[in-house]
Formats: C-alpha cells, structure tokens, sequence
C-alpha cells in the first residue's frame, strides 16, 4: 500500500499529489487518455503533460545529487560506536514512497537492538526505492501497461539482472494490487519494460530509459569501441554484453511477482509471453558448439569485442570466446553477472539460475500457451540434467563440488565470484537446497582460500572476483553467505564485518579492501543494499534472536 505524499509545486502551491510519483498523480488527475482525448485537443494535452513535467523537473532540481550524497555523512549519526551516517534523502526527494516499508523499518527498530546494525538496515532497505525508481509511467502504445525504469544506483541504466535483484529485495512485501501507487504496480512494469528490452536486443545486458520517460540516453563512454554482433542502438542499449543471466533475471523477476500475487492472467495481457518465445530461441541458439561434427566452424550466434587494457573486458577467438563443446544441454554465457567475460562459456551459476526460473514460469505459461509452458518445463529440465552431468567436478581435498565454469572439453574452472548467480548462490536461486552435499562441499570451497577469489584479511573476509581485482572482497558475498547458513557463530561474525566496513557511511559498498576499509568501490550500489535488506528480513524470521546481537 503506497504513502501519500504532499508536493508543493512553486507556480501551484494548492496542488496535493496523493500518489507516491508524479507520473501517477498526472495519470489520475487527467483520467483515461481516451477519455482525455475527447475532451481537449492534442496540442493542449502537450502543452498541458510540458507544464506539468516542468514543475516536477523544478521540484527535483532541488533534491541533491545522490552520488554526492551518499559520498558524506549525514546527521543524525547512529548512537553505537561505529556512528554511521543517515544516508535517506528526505521525503519529498524520494523516489517511490511505499508504506508498508516504512512499516517494517519501524517493526524491525523494535527488533534488532544494536543502533548501527539498525542504521545500515534502515539505510540499505529503502535504497532502491528512495533513489532508484528514477520513472515510472505507462507506455505510449498502451495507456494500461505500467512501465518501471530502475537504474543500478551511481549509473543511469537499467540492467536486467540488477532491477531484478532489486525488486526481490521486496518481495516479503509484495501482494495482489491494481493500484498504480503499489509495490505491485512496479513489479508490473519492471517485467513490461524488461520484455520490451529483451524482444529487441535479447543478447543486451543494460537498457537505456524508454522513450515516454523524457530522459536523455546516457553516454557508456566504455562501449564507445564495442563491435558487437548483432548489432544494437546505443538510444536503447547501454551496453551489449550477452550474459546469461540477464535473461535469467528476467524469469526470476516474474516468478517473484506471481508467486506473491498468483496473477496469471497480468502476463497475458502485454508481452510477455512474446518475450519467453524470445528468451527461449535465444537460450536454445546459444546451446550450439563452436564445432560442427565434421569438424567445420559454427557460426556464433553473437560476438563481442571491445579495445581494452582488461582481458576481462573482451571476448578471444574474433569476439566468440574460448571453445565450447556442444551437446552438453548447457547454455553458453558470454559474460559473468560481474560483467567480465567468462573463461570457459559453459557458465554454471547462470545454467543454475535459468533452469530454475524457466522451469517455474512454465506454470505461468501454462494459462496461456500449453505447448510452450511444455517447452519451458523440457528446457528447464535438460540443463539441469547439463548441470548435473558436466558442471560437476572432484576436489581432491573436499569431495565433489561444482565448478564455476566448464567447456565440456573436460576444462574446468573452479572459483567463485561475489556477484548473483553464483555457486555460494544456489539455493537462494531456487536451484537446489542449502543441505545438498554437493553444495555443502562447494560452500566450503567457496568460502576458503582454495577459491583463488577469496579475500582476507583484518577487515573482512569474502569472495571478490576479478572485475575490482584481488584484495577486495564484496560485501555482498558475505550477504549471500548469511542468506545460505544455519550456523549462528557464522551470521554473527558476518553481520560484524558488515556493519563495521562502510567507513562510516552506512551503506553497503560494491567491494572493500580487506586491509583497510576507507578503500572502497562504488558508494551507491542499490542491489547490494536491497540484498542486505532482504538477508535481514530473512533472520528476522528465521533467528530472531540474533537480530539482538550487540556489536559494539
């Protein structure tokens, strides 16, 4: 159930906006634009939506530029030892202002009892919400299809795989609604904007805003050399890195929203079933071999190269990758969810993530398309039967454990990077049950110094990866190593490290020096926040009793 906010306009001061964004207030306020259009003329309705948009645009003007922002501290300043920094914009500088998060932040100020575990939670859970849902407004086609543009945080693009991840941070909140002021609502049109990303350029990764938002595409000055097959339009793309689980991301966002609500009938009313069509073709095109049986060259679906100093930016072999073997039922993955290229392109968290999503969404699917909800559930099934037969290898310490990547050759590449999906992530992608043994066996390799990515150190110790190099770990992996365990000792010792590594500005970073914690990357980095959120919620449940933990 969403706020109501009162905005004063300077030119309209008696002006109240009861919906928590000013695209639905101009949506309620004007009525139907069917309706609309038989009462004033077009000309009108422009100069009318020109000058609403530039008094919100005036409004705005006035809130400070986050990424500034949430580089300084703030008062007031938590009351335990760490002092962290209130980092929420005010209300009238928030993005989408939901109730029912206000709710939970003030119920879980009853619970946990440490002020600076408490100050990073009521930070990190509204972040995305308070300064990511940068538009939210209908399409220019459909006047009933909501639309939802999220960005990542410190950039102004919308990644599949991160708007996902940040919508699931609030999905303990989530019920059945047609308001457009509800967190429904952006469910809805996270999923319609994504299928519209993914039924134009399916191999893309992050998406310029739509059109009817008025904002200008954002220049991705690394990409500016990209060569990329098939091509993309950089007004609609921000960047073009094909990454399995991107389109992964895109089921997960679904099965979120109608494991909630049970509204099935929501994706028959758009695109969506186009774009599962389209996701499955790409998914299916990409299970190909670099060889053919007799010994020809296939031609690779997509191809990448970018001129870079960074082998992790860029894609062997004229922009295909290292060789893959087919007949494996895996999907290739060109590039991780950290955005670096894979190794071996048979990459085992994003086959985890897709199986497990695809074969859910065929219930979806099921009211609408019986053959394809069929074809869903057979494809779901073979790769994780791929999984289970080639992404498994023998430790010669631990046993058997999953590799990261395979190439089906009989090469391997055994680590583990912080960014979801990945191998410490599987159960929280619904892929399989944190008891597994299997998944047990590589938990420890994950979370030791057998993982060549695992960081060290006095400050905090976790999984990093190579895209911020070594000596970094991401707070993040540790989140999703809380979200995986049952051992108490375990949360508490990273529930410490979490709240005593923001350098005093109580939110959670991308990564951390595990030497020194004022070396930090990216301050605003919303998923990380949400996923921090969401851990908490998750104790609040399941251990509440650790949530009265003192860590000072």
């Amino acid at each position: 159930m969403g706020s109501n906010i009162t905005a004063t306009a300077s030119l309209f001061s008696f002006w109240e906006v009861p919906e928590s964004r000013p695209y639905a207030f101009i949506h309620q306020f004007l009525g139907s634009p069917l309706r609309l259009l038989g009462l004033i003329t077009m000309p009108l309705l422009v100069l009318l939506f020109s000058c609403l948009a530039g008094i919100f645009q005036t409004a705005s003007a006035q809130c400070p530029d986050y990424s500034s922002y949430s580089t300084a501290t703030h008062e007031p300043f938590s009351e335990g030892k760490y002092q962290l920094s209130y980092q929420r914009p005010t209300a009238e500088c928030r993005k989408f202002n939901l109730s029912d998060v206000e709710v939970t932040i003030q119920e879980m100020k009853e619970v946990v009892k440490d002020p600076d575990l408490f100050r990073l939670f009521e930070n990190a859970f509204p972040n995305t919400l308070d300064t990511t849902v940068t538009w939210k407004g209908y399409s220019s086609n459909d006047s009933t299809e909501e639309l939802t543009f999220i960005t990542t945080g410190d950039i102004v693009a919308m990644w599949l795989r991160d708007s996902a991840n940040q919508m699931r941070s609030y999905k303990s909140l989530l019920k059945a609604s047609d308001s457009p002021d509800s967190l429904a609502s952006l469910f809805r049109g996270a999923i319609n904007l994504q299928a519209r990303y993914i039924l134009r350029n399916p191999y893309c990764n992050a998406f310029q805003a739509p059109t009817e938002s008025g904002l200008p595409p954002e220049n991705n000055g690394y990409a500016d050399t990209d060569q990329v097959k098939p091509p993309f339009n950089t007004s609609f793309v921000f960047e073009c890195k094909y990454e399995l689980d991107s389109i992964s991301a895109f089921l997960q966002l679904s099965f979120d929203y109608y494991d909630k609500t049970q509204d099935a009938d929501f994706f028959g009313k758009f695109q969506w079933v186009n774009a599962i069509q389209t996701v499955l073709d790409t998914a299916e095109g990409l299970l190909i071999g670099t060889y053919a049986d007799d010994g020809s060259v296939n031609e690779s679906p997509y191809t990448f190269q970018r001129q870079s100093t960074s082998a992790t930016e860029t894609l062997s072999n004229s922009g295909a990758g290292n060789p893959v073997k087919g007949g494996t039922g895996l999907v290739r993955s060109a590039f991780r969810p950290s955005d670096d290229a894979t190794i071996y392109q048979l990459f085992i968290p994003a086959n985890m993530q897709f199986s497990s999503y695809l074969g859910r969404c065929a219930e979806i699917m099921q009211a609408h398309d019986a053959a394809l909800a069929q074809r869903m559930s057979d494809f779901a099934s073979s790769v994780r039967e791929g999984i289970e037969t080639y992404g498994k290898v023998q430790h010669t310490v631990l046993g058997e454990i999953y590799a990261y990547e395979v190439d089906g050759f009989g090469s391997s590449n055994l680590m583990d990077d912080a960014n979801v999906p990945s191998l410490l992530s599987a159960p929280i992608l619904d892929y399989l049950d944190a008891a597994d043994e299997t998944y047990q066996n590589t938990r420890k390799f994950v979370l030791s110094t057998w993982n060549p990515y695992y960081m060290h150190g006095p400050v905090l110790n976790g999984t990093g990866g190579p895209h911020v190099g070594p000596g970094k770990a991401w707070p993040m992996s540790i989140i999703t190593s809380l979200l995986t365990s049952d051992d108490d000792s375990e949360i508490v010792a990273g529930l410490q490290m979490l709240v005593s590594s923001t350098d005093g500005l109580g939110l959670i970073h991308e990564s951390v020096d595990t030497f020194n914690a004022s070396q930090w990357t990216r301050q605003w980095f919303s998923w990380a926040n949400g996923l921090f959120g969401e851990m908490l919620l998750g104790l609040r449940d399941r251990k509440p009793y650790l949530l009265a933990t003192s860590f000072q």
